[in-house]
């Protein structure tokens, strides 16, 4: 889908750009100008007046990471997020698929996570991908057919897992760079990080990496392996010293709450490079998995209030895929912002819920949005009004019970092929624990929100 608002959208960033490269920090009111002449919605209008903001205040945290990112980051790593990410992906796609959305009945979702591979050089201990075929893969010709397939819907940004895709490096850069007008990330270990392949990422430079690194030494090689938080701190300064624009991806879980979630280690992530920080939790698929490893209500309170914290007053963009749910209106699987295909091609709701009614090798991507599982996905969103609640598996697990069974899906782990109702008991008695904690937390957020308006309007 290529439109003539692209057109003008990349022509506009590319003059602002022109300011910025000059004197990036007192132009950058300009950027936010041009921006504010090509939004149309009401969210993207306000998200420039809080720019605006930003820009106005030096010692604002954003403005902060504005300054890392005009200062640490390659010229055309900036460029290709600025015109791929805000252009394309948020001012031209988001409508467009709203447009797809209302016109198949479905969902279309914002991003697409994919897993180009299976394959890991690393075993860690809880690992949701762990319970695929090892060997199987999508091959570069499908890979592209998903792009393509995703493009016509307005959907510009594409993410990478695993296994480990950087096993497939030099297809995905391939792929990065004949989808030029595309953003892509990728979920990865990065101990297969090296001079040549970050390099490529500043050739390319619309192609990121999201770290995985769970704490400090002890707490990260506790799952992943002894010597593995070496590697990364060796990626890491490999990546920031040619410019690559990475961020760390940390799943927390009881044993490394207190490391994953303090100052420290955030602002060690800061030193190192990292321009954002992906926060997850543990989640017990599979045969192997460990439910002692579940983050406890307290421990998921704890990083509730952490992240906050630290996104107010940290240069680093943070979020945390569960707790944030009240930014979102609840889950964003399903379609309603991002699904993901494993590497057999099963077209799976969410990287954590493995059921499928439809095989992408076998079907289209509308084709997978219309299917069973999905359309009850759509249905059913938000699976709880207290949007701390979000996730139908974690935090509702009869919901996600009820939609596979209706809908007829199929596991799609080769290992065990986990039946729903095994799988959902191991989160009932987690799911009804943190309900009375986020129940209390929900009814302080909205009290709060209600006073903040109250204020606004006098």
């Amino acid at each position: 889908m290529k439109t003539g608002k692209q057109f003008f959208g990349n022509m506009a960033i590319n003059e602002g750009l022109k300011y910025m490269e000059k004197d990036p920090m007192k132009n950058f009111p300009k950027l936010v100008d041009w921006a504010g002449k090509l939004v149309i919605q009401e969210n993207h209008k306000r998200s420039v007046e809080a720019f605006r903001e930003i820009a106005a205040d030096p010692e604002n945290n954003w403005n902060k990471l504005t300054q890392r990112i005009f200062t640490e980051i390659d010229p055309n790593v900036r460029k290709k997020f600025l015109v791929n990410y805000i252009v394309n992906s948020g001012i031209i796609g988001l409508p467009y698929a709203a447009k797809m959305k209302e016109k198949y009945d479905c969902n279309v979702p914002w991003a697409i996570l994919m897993d180009p591979t299976t394959a890991c050089n690393l075993k860690c201990t809880g690992c949701w991908a762990a319970e695929y075929d090892k060997g199987a893969s999508m091959d570069n010709d499908t890979l592209d057919s998903i792009i393509t397939q995703g493009k016509d819907l307005g959907i510009y940004m594409y993410i990478f897992s695993g296994g480990e895709p950087l096993v497939r490096k030099k297809d995905l850069i391939k792929l990065a760079e004949k989808h030029d007008d595309c953003m892509f990330l990728a979920f990865t270990n990065a101990t297969l990080v090296d001079e040549e392949f970050a390099k490529e990422l500043a050739r390319v430079g619309n192609f990121l990496l999201a770290i995985s690194v769970e704490g400090f030494e002890k707490e990260n090689d506790l799952r992943r392996g002894d010597g593995c938080y070496q590697k990364v701190m060796k990626a890491m300064d490999i990546l920031k010293e040619h410019g690559c624009g990475f961020g760390f991806s940390a799943c927390y879980h009881s044993k490394n709450i207190d490391s994953v979630g303090s100052e420290e280690y955030v602002d060690f992530m800061i030193e190192k490079g990292c321009l954002f920080g992906w926060y997850f939790t543990y989640m017990p698929l599979g045969k192997d998995a460990v439910p002692e490893l579940l983050a406890r209500p307290e421990q998921r309170e704890f990083m509730y209030h952490q992240i906050r914290k630290m996104r107010k007053t940290k240069p680093i963009f943070l979020m945390d895929f569960w707790n944030d749910g009240e930014y979102v209106n609840g889950c964003i699987a399903g379609g309603r912002n991002y699904l993901h295909i494993n590497s057999n091609g099963d077209v799976e709701p969410c990287a954590f819920i493995h059921y499928s009614n439809v095989n992408i090798k076998e079907g289209t991507l509308i084709e997978a949005l219309q299917s069973p599982l999905f359309q009850q996905y759509k249905e059913r969103q938000p699976f709880n009004q207290n949007h701390l609640r979000p996730c139908p598996l974690l935090d509702n697990p009869n919901e996600l019970k009820e939609m596979v069974i209706k809908s007829g899906a199929k596991s799609t782990q080769f290992l065990d092929e986990e039946d729903v109702v095994d799988l959902t008991d191991k989160c009932q008695d987690i799911s009804k624990e943190w309900a009375e904690t986020a129940d209390r937390l929900w009814e302080e957020s909205q009290k709060a929100k209600a006073e903040k308006e109250a204020q606004t309007a006098r």
